[in-house]
């Protein structure tokens, strides 16, 4: 309805006499009224204008009010309609505002028909009023939502393709060092790289740009991890068994990380002497926790200091802290096996 325009209100009735108090009555109460003879007649004239609001009377020859109700519903846009029905007919309402009816109103003579009719059609407009601005409301959260969930697919195809830059930089630059530590170092951080890189590129790639399949992306990691450590000499065996789990950006990062860390340092570390398996497995705890481990049966951790740098310890360290927890390592297993329980969603977001 037009704010200040005057409601445009359509009465079906086959009573002509009926018809002309109606409209002498709620033209004075301030509705703009158009009447039909009859459902036929209401029909076509509810298709050729639009109406506010559509009353429509049971007892009618050819189509009856409910059968009139019906073919109103098939319109484009079909009207709110206000059932009258007899004083007796209160089977006939119930039968109509099952049908869709807004209301109904009980036929009576006397002026205080009129006015029921008034009060009744009042409420039904503002009822249709706040339902259409509902519905407005919703729609423009719709197309607000798509449009912030296209714009974050694209920060994360360009924060994707960003990294991806950065890790080829960092491999010509590795491939430009003549120092066997420094090359290494470089390797890794270009490792690391591309385990971020992969949850951007699978954010903006997948139908959720808020949440990565962390099975789908732990295999796309293992085989690229497979592939960088595995070689003739010292083959390496990655397998993962995981259970289906969608984890918010940041802790699919850390995640990452943390997998991609444990995994080179069991290529690294676990076999010396040559072949060598290493397994994965991502599992969900229960509805609010998941659970990694990373393990081997290599020649294990033991009381020797850490290889390497150490950068990679305190990665591990750094990432297993942002997601509120830390990673364990099991003293019984014969190689190495490292642990790491957490929540699925962080402390910020379940409070």
């Amino acid at each position: 309805m037009t704010p200040g325009a005057a409601p445009h209100v359509l009465y079906i009735d086959d009573d002509a006499g009926i018809r002309r108090l109606v409209t002498r009555a709620l033209e004075r109460r301030g509705y703009a009224v158009t009447t039909a003879e009859g459902g036929e007649a209401g029909v076509a004239a509810a298709a050729a204008a639009r109406f506010d609001l559509v009353a429509v009377d049971h007892y009618m020859p050819g189509i009856d009010g409910l059968e009139t109700m019906a073919r109103l519903a098939q319109l484009p846009e079909p009207p709110a309609i206000v059932y009258v029905t007899g004083s007796e007919e209160s089977r006939v309402a119930v039968a109509a505002l099952r049908a869709g009816a807004a209301d109904y109103v009980v036929k009576t003579p006397g002026e205080d028909f009129f006015d029921l009719l008034d009060a009744t059609f009042r409420q039904v407009l503002t009822r249709t009023d706040l339902s259409t601005a509902k519905s407005r409301a919703e729609a423009d959260l719709r197309a607000s939502n798509a449009r912030l969930e296209a714009l974050l697919a694209e920060v994360n195809h360009r924060v994707a393709n960003s990294l991806q830059i950065v890790s080829a930089m960092v491999r010509m630059q590795a491939g430009a060092v003549a120092d066997p530590a420094a090359r290494a170092a470089l390797e890794d951080t270009e490792r690391r790289i591309a385990a971020i890189a992969h949850v951007h590129r699978r954010l903006y790639s997948g139908d959720d740009v808020e949440h990565v399949d962390m099975r789908d992306y732990l295999a796309q990691l293992i085989r690229e991890l497979a592939a960088t450590w595995s070689t003739a000499d010292r083959p390496r065996e990655l397998t993962l068994e995981a259970t289906p789990l969608n984890l918010p950006t940041d802790r699919a990062v850390s995640l990452g990380v943390i997998v991609t860390e444990l995994v080179s340092n069991a290529c690294k570390y676990a076999y010396p002497d040559g072949h060598g398996q290493v397994r994965i497995t991502l599992t969900r705890a229960d509805d609010d926790r998941f659970r990694l481990t990373v393990e081997d049966d290599g020649v294990g951790i033991g009381d020797a200091p850490p290889k390497g740098t150490g950068v990679g310890t305190r990665l591990i360290r750094a990432m297993a802290q942002s997601l509120d927890t830390v990673v364990e390592y099991d003293p019984t297993h014969a190689g190495t096996r490292a642990i790491l329980s957490a929540a699925v969603r962080g402390s910020a977001a379940r409070g």
